[in-house]
């Protein structure tokens, strides 16, 4: 591991001019749960790491008229402690609590969680020289593809690990980003690309544009969410497939649903075809699974990860039925 500079700034608009005057070898570091294991293995060397602990005011949950805002230092477990996410948000205060351990979740932030880089061993190995750091080769796709993705791919097979991105985006967030030339506000949805959009990225942001925070609508009435993870290891682990599930519920019917699958695809996967076939029916188990079922029939596994195709099923028909039953 090389030397580097730690850079704490004061106030965003400082970190954002850090990153204009000089782009290369700049990183930042929320919580450091990701960054420092990349520093340590080697798949990046920085120069200076920019710490977003040392700015104030960047903690925060609170409930306004607008919605609840969260703060992009926020840690986890302040997630998973709010009573307001508890009653309100099901779908985040699950995913939360099924991320990490106790201990990871006391220092890992809500912004850090949702702009990490991919979990993939050919990326994380600092000897392969993939298309995610500028080669021309997805190492996944005639190679070791346990965990990768079974949507999405082709460029690059990797599968973005972020628990409480899928739940986030079934909640309809929003996501803030501040820049050296003016803030922007955007779906969450929409903050991440695909690898054929640019497969050395993961998220929309662009040099000086840091993540400041997360707004969700409040909750209506009705309105009821969800989230299932499973995966390999009873002790914490990253998903080897998710499901977070938001509905709106009246007399057995599903109003309207929103489905997002994690561990599948190298962003957040939609499954808008389940949610179309769902959407307006009275709704029965046999319903969930044959809607679930038919949406995976898209999906392209590699040689040894079409087990996730049956694993997305059973996810997303649990976490509709948790629903239903509640």
């Amino acid at each position: 591991m090389k030397d580097f500079k730690i850079a704490q700034p004061q106030t965003m608009e400082q970190v954002t001019s850090l990153f204009a005057e000089k782009r290369e070898g700049y990183y930042l570091m929320a919580g450091g749960t990701d960054i420092l294991d990349e520093i340590k293995s080697g798949t990046v060397e920085p120069e200076v790491v920019v710490d977003l602990k040392s700015i104030p005011n960047l903690s925060y949950i609170r409930k306004e008229k607008d919605g609840v805002h969260i703060g992009t230092m926020t840690t986890v477990a302040e997630l998973v402690e709010d009573s307001i996410i508890k009653s309100d948000y099901a779908a985040l205060h699950q995913a939360a609590l099924s991320l990490a351990t106790p201990q990871l979740r006391n220092v890992g932030t809500v912004g850090g969680n949702l702009c990490q880089r991919p979990r993939c061993w050919y990326y994380r190995d600092p000897e392969v020289f993939c298309v995610k750091k500028g080669g021309t080769k997805c190492f996944a796709f005639k190679g070791r593809n346990k965990y990768h993705a079974i949507f999405g791919g082709g460029v690059c097979y990797i599968v973005y690990p972020s628990d409480l991105a899928p739940a986030l985006i079934a909640l309809d967030a929003e996501i803030s980003i501040s820049s050296p030339k003016k803030d922007k506000a955007v779906p969450l949805q929409d903050f991440y690309v695909l690898p054929q959009v640019n497969a050395r990225k993961e998220n929309i942001l662009e040099p000086g544009e840091v993540v400041r925070e997360i707004k969700i609508p409040l909750v209506k009435s009705g309105e009821k969410s969800a989230y299932l993870k499973l995966k390999e290891r009873g002790t914490w682990d990253f998903a080897l497939v998710s499901a977070a599930v938001k509905v709106n519920i009246s007399g057995g019917v599903f109003n309207d649903i929103k489905i997002i699958l994690g561990g599948v695809a190298p962003i957040p996967w939609r499954l808008e075809k389940a949610e179309n076939l769902i959407k307006g029916n009275k709704v029965s188990e046999e319903m969930l699974r044959a809607a679930a079922r038919e949406a995976l029939k898209e999906a392209r596994p590699l040689e040894e990860n079409g087990y996730k195709v049956e694993l997305a099923e059973a996810a997303v028909y649990r976490a509709a039925l948790s629903l239903l039953q509640e």
